[in-house]
């Protein structure tokens, strides 16, 4: 299994695929701050800055897709993502 990172690289699209894959295993953290973050109101520009490491001044656009693909995963994790975590150990 892999181990979550807090530098995993981060790629445009999160998975959707309805199981737990690698990538999810991996981004752990990632998607717990981005909950973290959506919570608190944070803006999300700073959030693709701090938390996916992209410079949303730069390319903008991409910067907020990798962010709501990432959140949408991150929320998918919450609601049912975390039972495949449970039965796997």
């Amino acid at each position: 299994m892999k181990k979550p990172r807090l530098d995993a690289p981060v790629f445009d699209e999160a998975p959707t695929a309805p199981t737990l894959t690698d990538y999810d295993r991996l981004h752990l953290v990632t998607y717990l701050r981005l909950l973290d973050a959506e919570a608190a109101g944070a803006d999300p520009d700073e959030v693709a800055r701090v938390v996916l490491r992209l410079d949303p001044a730069a390319d903008p656009e991409r910067a907020r897709r990798v962010h709501a693909s990432h959140l949408a995963r991150a929320r998918w994790m919450s609601e049912s993502g975390y039972r495949h975590l449970l039965r796997s150990g």
